[in-house]
């Protein structure tokens, strides 16, 4: 008989935060609304038997023409327990559910540092981790583009 696949939160926490504002005190004048640009990255790693640890790293930049008013970097960290979870499953289960997990936090840490520096708070979209891991895969599938030698 085997054993039912077990998936745990062992511990969700804030493995490293950056806010750059390059051009305080000047850019609070500004009255403008600045773009602001998201990058998402997701690593997932053993770090003992059936632990893993996934960081969600979420990148804002917010600029106004050429300027950076801020940027706020946020890696959002968690500890997952997974046992008796078929071996295919583990990795979706590491790049989909476990950032979607840490998706919320990771949503009002940026939000709370954009606040204490003093700019109206960025709220993130919700995002599709399901979509991006499978963008991910099709793209490890396709075979390397033929490069013509000049």
């Amino acid at each position: 008989m085997s054993e039912a696949p077990v998936f745990n939160i062992e511990k969700i926490y804030a493995k490293d935060l950056s806010l750059e504002i390059p051009h305080a005190p000047q850019v609070f004048l500004e009255r403008e609304a600045p773009e602001i640009e998201v990058q998402l990255h997701t690593t997932g790693n053993g770090i003992d038997e059936g632990l893993f640890e996934v960081v969600l790293t979420v990148t804002v930049t917010a600029k106004l023409a050429e300027k950076t008013m801020f940027l706020v970097e946020a890696g959002q960290a968690g500890i997952f327990q997974l046992r008796n979870v078929p071996q295919e499953d583990i990795d979706p289960i590491l790049s989909v559910a476990c950032p979607n997990i840490l998706f919320p936090y990771a949503r009002e840490t940026i939000s709370d540092l954009v606040v204490r520096a003093g700019f109206p708070p960025v709220l993130l979209a919700p995002v599709n981790f399901e979509a991006m891991y499978q963008q991910r895969q099709m793209a490890q599938q396709q075979p390397p583009a033929e490069v013509p030698i000049q």
